[in-house]
Formats: structure tokens, C-alpha cells, sequence
């Protein structure tokens, strides 16, 4: 029971991912890709985390720590730009 489940999350992720990438061409103006693009790694996290639940592994877990680390540091990056015009003043 728990590997269909863990194989129906899987899908359903991925389907989230492909909307937000869509989101992400697609977007209207450049705050909406942000939004994307943030969203987008959350999903990669989610996906990685249930990939070393399905395979029982652990280290799976640092790789989700550091794309979370590098994704929020991007999304600041890009706000900050998106604001003033430039990341490094």
C-alpha cells in the first residue's frame, strides 16, 4: 500500500512540476515567473525527498537540504532585483 501511494505522490509532483514550468514560459510579467521558479524547486525538494523514501535511503535528504538552501537564496536574489534593479550594491 504504501509503495503506490508513495508512487501516486510521485506522479502527482511531477504534474505540479510540469504546470509550474509551463507557468514559468508562459508567465505574464517577471514576478509571476519568480513565483514560478520558487515554486518549481519546492516541487524538486518534494521529489527528491520521495525519491529516498522509495528507496530507503537517507542521503537523499542533504541533496534536498542544499537545493533548498540554494532556491531561497535565489528567490531573495531575484526579489531583491526585481525591486531595485541590481542584487549586489
Amino acid at each position: 500500500m504504501m509503495t503506490v501511494a508513495l508512487y501516486i505522490t510521485i506522479a502527482m509532483v511531477t504534474l505540479a512540476a510540469l504546470l509550474n514550468v509551463y507557468r514559468l514560459i508562459k508567465g505574464p510579467d517577471a514576478p509571476d515567473r519568480v513565483l514560478a521558479l520558487d515554486t518549481l524547486y519546492i516541487n524538486a525538494i518534494a521529489l527528491i525527498i520521495l525519491l529516498g523514501i522509495t528507496l530507503g535511503t537517507r542521503m537523499y535528504l542533504e541533496a534536498a537540504l542544499l537545493i533548498a538552501v540554494m532556491g531561497f537564496v535565489g528567490t531573495v536574489a531575484m526579489a531583491k532585483y526585481l525591486k531595485r534593479g541590481s542584487v549586489i550594491e
